[in-house]
């Protein structure tokens, strides 16, 4: 009996070791300027903030993830883009499910304060994210987004809700 105790203090001992690590890793992300990619990360501070007219979005569909701030709280995340007649959306899936309102805090915190900072190769861009329940353009946008990512997004996921759609509209 002593031997199996010794056994399973040891097991239990060598599991803490990775946990801890990663826990650690994910506390001092928080802090950190932007996320990595794996933990969410701290406010966007570096970067140039845009100021002028309104950019052609176009190029964010060569770029695979941006990173988005909401002002509220002030973390900061990876996040798949799309852009779709000039117009620049986000958008978080699996909200209809268990895992996705247990995991997914940011896009309720959007519906409630949609002010975000997006950086895009090192250029913040202060945006207001509006969230879409239906548009006349959603077969497009949700195609744009099924063209670039590995995604079942479409307009039936959208207005069930199953899928969170944001533009990233200008304040």
């Amino acid at each position: 009996m002593k031997i199996f105790a010794r056994i399973v203090i040891i097991l239990v001992c060598l599991a803490a070791i990775p946990v801890t690590a990663v826990a650690t890793a994910a506390f001092k992300q928080r802090f950190a300027d932007g996320p990595n990619r794996v933990f969410s990360g701290g406010p966007l501070e570096a970067g140039e903030l845009y100021s002028g007219p309104e950019p052609d979005w176009s190029f964010v569909n060569a770029i695979p993830t941006i990173e988005m701030q909401l002002l509220n709280p002030t973390t900061s995340r990876r996040i798949w883009t799309v852009e779709y007649d000039n117009r620049l959306f986000v958008w978080s899936g699996y909200m209809n499910s268990f895992v996705g309102r247990l995991w997914k805090s940011w896009p309720g915190q959007a519906e409630d304060d949609g002010r975000a900072i997006l950086r895009i190769d090192g250029v913040r861009y202060e945006r207001e994210l509006q969230r879409i329940h239906s548009d006349p353009d959603l077969a497009g946008i949700t195609a744009a987004i099924s063209d670039k990512y590995p995604s079942r997004t479409s307009p039936a996921t959208v207005e069930s809700g199953d899928i969170w759609l944001f533009e990233a509209a200008p304040r």
